[in-house]
């Protein structure tokens, strides 16, 4: 191919140009008709051993978005093989998932599809005297594969037959040993200095029921053996998976080497995301789970998709958020404020707004007409005049936030304190004249005035204030509940990960009576404090509940 020329895609169709070095890997082989005119294939194999997390969006837009780039396909694998740790509602949940972030495969498949495969693969290398069962344990093991400046020790069971082997390996199948009794290992090199391809393990025996076989099986395949299996069975070209498998690479080369597989897929690594102030390990979730220090996978803290979704992230702001922090082969920690960036400029042109008011003081127009109200029509979004208008009712009996007022005001403090005029947002400027304590000398209420030539929208406007605060009508105003949230892990002392104590806030607030119909999953800017959700499950309380998606500053630059 010249270097005028483009690479082509299936049936030579032209391709769009690489986007990062794992396209460019695909577009040379494209180029050089490497699969002989298949298409490419690629696939996203979680394990169904948890939910899926923040980091596992970045593989799946990246897997799902490769194939779609190049007119392929993209299939949903659960690799299940390991029956202890694996539930079919993780199964479900997964699905979930990748349908919420936009993506549908073209074939749902389960690495235990293939267990009778696998069994006849690993015959077939005990046949060619390149697998072994070894009764080593597993401390045994390990002490024998030597260390990375020493090289491993042989297992005194190395050099059984293959009769023997295939014997043992089929009483392995019948469940004529525990757990831990046997395994099944490669027999490659165990001097090689990468440890990984020193007499790995193929086989171990569980007698564990699974999820999707039963009890069909006690003998379950590792990863290592499985990975190259599934993906070369389905005809993957490009098999994406994250930095910690580069060692494992030439184990998954050697098992379809050993087996003479035709076309074997490429696998191709890149840098897991590693987020800032985030845990980015299912293990650590689930713990967090099981130890009850959270609500349970959704709990809006938890950076998993099911928890990014009840804290009112939209799909569209995670999959924005993974094209622009990109594909490397090099770890970094991507600041969270990024996503939480991410999550507000998608909000911000298509979200209303609504006024809640938390620890409020009441406020008394004192020369308000007695009795009176109005509805003030305040726009729904001021980026995006598409929502319109809303009717607001007001009176001459308001709340406002507990932020918004200082007897004794600070420097450059701009709100309401005494003597000072301040716009009420939509409505009047109004001037406070006398502060009203209670027995214990608490703040209990505010009186005013307001100048009724300073109506909001009439054009009749001829002074300026420097302070606009937002109010609620106290006759007409509900009461609901906030759930303001922190980020869930933080430094400890010694700098270690620790669980944030204030990790969540809940605190009650006041609102106007338009939010009464807000239903599960409604996302609204509250003014001047965030963007909130109402919650999905919480929802036929007492009180409507709604969970902080994120603030309204941005400290991403």
């Amino acid at each position: 191919m010249s270097d005028t020329e483009k690479p082509s895609g299936p049936g030579g169709g032209p391709v769009a140009a690489a986007t990062n070095f794992i396209h460019a890997m695909i577009e040379k082989d494209l180029a050089e008709d490497k699969y002989e005119g298949r298409p490419v294939i690629t696939r996203f194999p979680p394990e169904p051993n948890g939910y899926l997390h923040i980091g596992h969006a970045k593989s799946i837009c990246l897997n799902f978005g490769t194939a779609a780039k190049y007119g392929g396909r993209c299939n949903l694998r659960f690799d299940d093989t390991n029956p202890v740790k694996e539930d079919t509602e993780y199964v479900d949940s997964i699905k979930k998932d990748v349908r919420w972030l936009g993506f549908e495969w073209d074939r749902l498949l389960f690495a235990s599809d293939y267990f009778d495969r696998m069994y006849e693969c690993a015959v077939k290398l005990i046949e060619k005297g390149a697998a072994f069962v070894c009764d080593l344990s597993a401390d045994e093991i390990r002490a024998y594969r030597g260390t990375l400046t020493t090289p491993g020790k042989e297992s005194p069971y190395r050099n059984r037959s293959a009769a023997e082997n295939l014997r043992l390996f089929e009483e392995m199948r019948a469940g004529k040993y525990a757990d831990g009794e046997k395994v099944l290992r490669a027999k490659i090199d165990m001097a090689s200095p990468n440890i990984n391809l020193r007499d790995p393990v193929l086989y171990r025996i569980a007698h564990a029921a699974h999820h999707n076989t039963g009890n069909k099986w006690c003998i379950y395949p590792m990863y290592d053996f499985a990975h190259p299996l599934e993906d070369a069975t389905e005809g993957v070209t490009h098999s994406i998976c994250t930095l910690e498998f580069e060692d494992h690479r030439p184990l998954y080369d050697w098992a379809l080497a050993a087996l003479a597989w035709p076309l074997p897929p490429q696998q191709i690594e890149f840098a897991r995301l590693n987020l800032s102030n985030t845990v980015m390990s299912k293990r650590h979730l689930k713990a967090l789970v099981d130890q009850g220090k959270v609500e349970g996978w959704d709990d809006p803290r938890m950076p998993t998709i099911a928890g990014l979704r009840r804290r009112g992230y939209r799909p569209e702001a995670i999959r924005d958020f993974c094209e622009r922090i990109g594909v490397s082969k090099s770890n970094s920690v991507v600041d969270i404020a990024l996503l939480e960036h991410c999550v507000r400029e998608d909000l911000k042109p298509i979200v209303e707004s609504r006024h809640v008011v938390t620890d409020p003081i009441k406020v008394v127009i004192t020369n308000y007409p007695a009795g009176a109200s109005e509805e003030l029509p305040i726009e729904n979004n001021k980026d995006n005049a598409g929502p319109g208008v809303r009717r607001v009712p007001f009176s001459g009996e308001l709340y406002i936030d507990g932020a918004d007022f200082m007897e004794v005001p600070e420097k450059k403090y701009f709100r309401l304190f005494p003597g000072n005029e301040v716009r009420l947002k939509g409505a009047y400027f109004i001037k406070c004249n006398e502060v009203i304590k209670d027995a214990a000398g608490k703040v209990a209420e505010l009186r005013c005035t307001y100048d009724e030539e300073t109506k909001s929208g009439s054009g009749a406007e001829t002074r300026k204030v420097k302070g606009t605060i937002h109010w609620v009508e106290a006759r007409t105003a509900i009461r609901i509940e906030l759930r303001m949230y922190d980020y869930l892990m933080i430094d400890g002392e010694n700098g270690e990960s620790v669980l944030n104590p204030a990790s969540l806030t809940v605190k009650e607030a006041l609102a106007e009576p338009a939010l009464a119909a807000a239903t599960p999953g409604e996302r609204f800017q509250f003014f001047r404090r965030g963007y909130y959700i109402a919650d999905t499950k919480r929802a036929g309380g007492a009180k409507k509940v709604f969970n902080e998606i994120v603030g309204l500053k941005s400290s991403w630059k």
